[in-house]
């Protein structure tokens, strides 16, 4: 049986930080002590500096594609798990695949080579998490359209963060070695701003200290069940097991993204379950006009690709029916969108926010307000 290979995350907050430069020093490392390593995918940009550290690492070659009459190259999964090195090196793990390809996106292809037992050190930057998107959007004015869901974040065995400060990232900016001069110097008047900076590398260290807190708490979690034993163990996780729960209201309304991502984030930090939950008249969605429907399953779909339960609830009452839901998994916290219901309804208290903050008076409410910015679309 092939063993699952292991998964080291290089994480900066911006490019230039050195993440790339980072990666292949420890290829290089790893293949002075006798480690067979490869290089599955690099993405050189025209840094002499982290050019130079490839040299004497095999590359494999990267496969074309064609599309809309062009031809495009990606890297090779298939090429990789052949030649079956021990650690392939995967630049811009976030990254979107040509239509066309085998899967979708790099983080998939990753998730195949880790199948087969080869182990992967890769890139990424904070704003492709995909439960800080909206929060990202908020500090940069920019919607990051890339991203990988929390969870394939969590198979890293090691996340590290690639550091440099926002004045030093913008020296090398000015000078030329992050892009050139004309790609610099657009960069300097939107997205490289020093405020911008300092809040995103903030960001990152609190992800990178929030996945270390996670893997010693799994660590001890994991010893102190070694000195128990199996029936001591079951009753632990039968009287704990399911404590908390996080449940999500699913509407047709685009901030139900948002919604989602905050109420994911949230269930990973407090460790509890995570639902989404949908109420309609019929269990059929069918039943509902094409364009909510087509919306509430976008929504329905996207929860589960973030690995949250999802529910189709039938009822007329909403705010009964997600209260009891609530209650039944023994819900922490309720997440809502700020506007739901009509004026007056606002006006008068019966809102469905009213309505579940009453019923819910052991619970949290918190109501999510939507504050997109009119901000510009990013890889």
């Amino acid at each position: 049986m092939t063993h699952q290979g292991k998964l080291k995350i290089f994480l900066g907050y911006a490019a230039g930080v050195g993440k790339t430069y980072q990666m292949l020093e420890e290829a290089q490392n790893l293949k002075s002590r006798g480690i067979d390593v490869a290089i599955g995918y690099f993405e050189p940009h025209g840094r002499k500096d982290t050019i130079a550290k490839t040299e004497g690492l095999e590359v494999i070659p990267r496969k074309k594609v064609e599309y809309r009459g062009s031809v495009f190259e990606e890297m090779d999964a298939e090429a990789i798990i052949a030649r079956h090195p021990k650690v392939a090196v995967i630049d811009e793990f976030p990254h979107t695949n040509v239509p066309g390809s085998a899967r979708q996106k790099r983080w998939e292809d990753v998730l195949l080579i880790l199948e087969n037992g080869i182990d992967v050190l890769t890139t990424m930057n904070v704003q492709h998490l995909e439960s800080l998107n909206d929060h990202i959007s908020q500090i940069t004015g920019i919607k990051v359209r890339e991203t990988i869901p929390d969870w394939v974040v969590k198979q890293a065995v090691e996340v590290v963060m690639v550091d440099v400060t926002p004045r030093a990232l913008l020296n090398r900016l000015e000078r030329g070695v992050v892009y050139p001069s004309d790609k610099a110097k657009r960069a300097l008047e939107n997205f490289f701003k020093e405020s911008t900076l300092v809040a995103l590398r903030e960001m990152a260290m609190r992800q990178t200290a929030h996945e270390v807190e996670e893997r010693l708490e799994s660590l001890a979690e994991g010893e102190a069940e070694v000195a128990r034993s199996p029936a001591d163990i079951a009753a632990r996780k039968a009287m704990n097991g399911t404590e908390d729960a996080v449940i999500i209201y699913i509407t047709d309304d685009p901030s139900t993204a948002m919604l989602i991502r905050r109420g994911k984030r949230v269930a990973d930090i407090i460790h509890a379950d995570c639902f989404a939950v949908f109420i309609a008249e019929h269990s059929d969605l069918q039943t509902l006009p094409p364009a909510k429907r087509d919306a509430v399953e976008r929504h329905l779909n996207f929860a589960r690709n973030l690995h949250v339960e999802t529910r189709v609830l039938v009822g007329s009452d909403h705010a009964q029916k997600l209260v009891e839901f609530a209650r039944l998994h023994n819900a922490r916290q309720i997440f809502l969108p700020r506007l739901t219901g009509k004026g007056m309804d606002r006006l008068t208290g019966k809102s469905l926010v009213n309505q579940v903050v009453t019923l819910a008076n052991d619970i949290e409410v918190t109501i999510v307000a939507d504050r997109r910015p009119d901000g510009v679309t990013a890889k």
